[in-house]
């Protein structure tokens, strides 16, 4: 009698033999990755501001130290116009693979998706968070031809020449703009706004005395007060700026709501793998630790602070809500650029 052997499970042997070629061939993917960043390839780190001003001169020279750590070049491409909308939709479009990620103001997160029309990003969906880059006031600054030295007498000035004062701003949208607009709403003032495309664009017509006030970053400020065309009538912050212990703040001044403290982070593409997210993060760590990176923001007033992704993604989320209630009650809507 003879025995009846079973035939083989064809799909089981079939999937058997998958299995093993996919389990040898593993290693050899894992071991083929390119290891980031890659030799002789250039990090951009993107800016939608105009060169020149305070945020420029800060991610220079992050790019100059982060290009040390990493070992490779990181260069600074500047992107301004439309508020800063240009520079972030060629960030989201960009690959994730950590060559191109940008420094950001708090604006282009928290107030533009709330107050531009423009804006068809999600701040939240859209970007990754890498760390947090520096915290720094606004100030508000005159220009001397405006006999004001507090911001009770620049208001008394602006009220007896209704429609005559305007004040600049880095762009529609932006956070030197919200404060302008909180300040003028807040005080019954009849002002002109005068968006620029940046810091470095609207101090030429401000040094100029073609604006008569302005809410600029607290380097480019002590800047033009150097230069004897402009004086720093308050800081636009909680609290006074251990670097400027002289000045005010509005709050001080009589004038309350134009008191949130500005901030910048570093932005990437959506999707970014977090291997790479966590080596950009640490190297950004290390260099904004460095005391020749804090000894250089302190000089434009500002403290150079690093996060964890996370943390930095919480900021966003917490400024973000408290920026919409400040725009609600001050009832603004979106508008075109």
């Amino acid at each position: 009698m003879s025995t009846m052997h079973p035939r083989p499970n064809l799909n089981r042997r079939r999937f058997s033999a998958w299995l093993a070629l996919s389990a040898g061939a593993l290693p050899l993917a894992t071991s083929a990755a390119a290891p980031f960043p890659e030799k002789g390839r250039t990090i951009r780190i993107v800016l939608g501001l105009a060169a020149g001003g305070a945020s420029d001169a800060q991610a220079r020279f992050v790019a100059n130290k982060l290009g040390e750590v990493l070992q490779t070049t990181v260069i600074v491409e500047n992107k301004p116009g439309a508020s800063f909308i240009l520079a972030t939709e060629e960030v989201i479009r960009s690959a994730p693979d950590g060559y191109t990620f940008m420094y950001a103001p708090s604006s282009v997160v928290a107030q533009n998706p709330q107050t531009l029309a423009q804006v068809r990003y999600d701040p939240f969906k859209d970007l990754t968070p890498i760390s947090l880059g520096a915290r720094g006031p606004l100030i508000l600054t005159v220009h001397t031809s405006v006999p004001a030295k507090t911001v009770q007498e620049l208001i008394a000035y602006i009220k007896a020449n209704p429609g005559k004062m305007s004040y600049a701003s880095f762009g529609t949208g932006t956070s030197s703009h919200i404060y302008g607009e909180a300040f003028a709403r807040q005080a019954g003032l009849d002002v002109v706004h005068v968006p620029y495309k940046g810091g470095s664009d609207a101090a030429k017509d401000f040094l100029a005395g073609r604006v008569q006030y302005y809410f600029d970053a607290a380097r480019n400020a002590i800047q033009n007060t150097a230069t004897g065309k402009v004086r720093m009538l308050a800081v636009a912050a909680p609290k006074r700026s251990p670097m400027l212990p002289d000045v005010p703040t509005m709050s001080e001044q009589g004038v309350k709501g134009v008191d949130m403290a500005s901030w910048l982070g570093f932005y990437g593409p959506p999707h970014m793998a977090e291997a790479v997210v966590a080596k950009l993060n640490a190297a950004l760590v290390e260099v904004l630790a460095m005391p020749a990176t804090r000894d250089f923001f302190r000089q434009g007033a500002y403290e150079a602070e690093s996060s964890t992704p996370q943390a930095l993604a919480a900021l966003t989320r917490s400024t973000y809500d408290e920026w919409g209630d400040t725009i609600r009650k001050l009832g603004l809507v979106k508008q075109a650029q």
